[in-house]
């Protein structure tokens, strides 16, 4: 089965017309993208978009062979001019079969969101899954029969969809995942990619032509990534979104509670109102304990708080402490969570805070708590495939 994308843009294309934002500036060239569209075999052509039949051309393709035209959302504004020799365009109602002359079966899927999802299956068995802008399955109950080959739809807008897949067996491991209904709030270029891959997914240009059910290449998740910057830099948010399409996640907390801290209890209330509902918090610094565990993917958040804890622990704050013992003690916490990250077998997100390029402290306890940070980041940084810095709201790749 052949798919071609006549266009991965959202509804309204990118950039947006009289949009004057920066993502909307910069979508020109082979990041302008129309509203999307999927050219199936040239037999089935899901949402008929403006300039259907010229986006066809651009990619070798004829209308002239199509048998159904289905849609899959509701279509704001004008009504877009039927191409000649195209059918009427229809929708399937969710949970019917539609079989089409070329041996294509067609399933409506229901959506979360209005909206209807296609299941399209070849003659020789390949499928995939298209999913409309700002949707997810729903009810998704049991495990799938097989993998998709092909899963498209709202990786950005809706990342909790390929959750919801991944955890019933819909998407596999090589199960190829393709962005569309790309829109402004997507971040451009390179960013996109990082941030897709994280997600197993990827990117394609308009008028981009994949073989179904061909091997595809997958692309490589980093299992160890460590994610670093300032206070308020954004860190936080782009280690979330590294694992933000996965059914179980594990986030540990190393910060624990304070009492009479309402401050505190607002932070801690902010990225738990951000997090998905199915993740599962650990609040503790046994953090080697949980790497050297089987289990889904771990969300460290974060080493410094971690090493406040093992300062702590040692009473390395006070300078007799630390020459009698206090500095070895903490020497032996820090290998042993650094042998646990060399070790683990989980996916793990660890962020962590970048404190040596401001004032120099004026304690001596501070400028120990500095350089033990710096310290640490490095070992571990040292055992991460992907090492990411984080200055505001924008990540530079650092390794990886």
């Amino acid at each position: 089965m052949e798919l071609t994308l006549l266009g991965t843009g959202a509804p309204d294309g990118l950039p947006r017309p009289s949009c004057p934002c920066a993502a909307c500036a910069t979508a020109r060239g082979p990041w302008a993208r129309a509203a999307t569209a999927l050219l199936i075999d040239d037999a089935l052509l899901l949402d008929l978009t403006p300039g259907a039949v010229f986006a066809a051309a651009r990619a070798g393709h004829s209308l002239g062979a199509v048998r159904q035209v289905l849609l899959t959302h509701p279509h704001d504004g004008p009504a877009v001019e039927l191409p000649p020799a195209l059918p009427p365009a229809g929708r399937v109602p969710d949970g019917q079969v539609l079989t089409l002359i070329s041996g294509h079966r067609v399933r409506a899927v229901p959506m979360d969101a209005p909206g209807t999802g296609y299941e399209v299956s070849s003659p020789d068995g390949e499928r995939l899954l298209y999913l409309p802008p700002g949707a997810a399955p729903a009810g998704l109950d049991g495990r799938a029969e097989r993998p998709y080959d092909l899963v498209v739809g709202d990786v950005v807008g809706r990342p909790d969809a390929v959750a919801r897949l991944r955890a019933v067996g819909a998407v596999g491991p090589t199960t190829e995942v393709i962005a569309v209904h790309l829109d402004h709030d997507a971040p451009p270029g390179a960013a996109l990619d990082r941030r897709l891959a994280a997600a197993g997914a990827r990117a394609v240009p308009d008028g981009t032509t994949l073989v179904v059910g061909e091997y595809p290449v997958v692309p490589d998740v980093p299992r160890r990534v460590l994610v670093t910057g300032g206070a308020r830099s954004g860190k936080s948010v782009e280690a979330e979104r590294r694992l933000e399409t996965f059914p179980e996640v594990v986030y540990v907390a190393t910060g624990g509670r304070r009492e009479g801290d309402p401050e505190w209890a607002a932070r801690v209330g902010l990225h738990r109102e951000r997090r998905p509902g199915a993740w599962r918090t650990e609040e503790t610094c046994e953090v080697a304990e949980l790497l050297g565990a089987e289990g889904p993917p771990l969300l460290v958040d974060c080493l410094s708080l971690w090493l406040t804890d093992a300062m702590d622990r040692v009473d390395a704050w006070e300078d007799v402490r630390w020459r009698e013992g206090g500095e070895k003690a903490l020497r032996a916490r820090v290998r042993e969570l650094v042998a646990a990250v060399r070790g683990t077998r989980r996916q793990v997100v660890l962020v962590t805070n970048e404190v040596g390029a401001g004032v120099v402290p004026a304690t001596v306890a501070g400028r120990r708590f500095r350089d033990e940070l710096g310290r640490l980041n490095a070992a571990v940084a040292a055992e991460c495939e992907e090492v990411l810095l984080v200055v505001a709201g924008q990540a530079v790749v650092l390794r990886g």
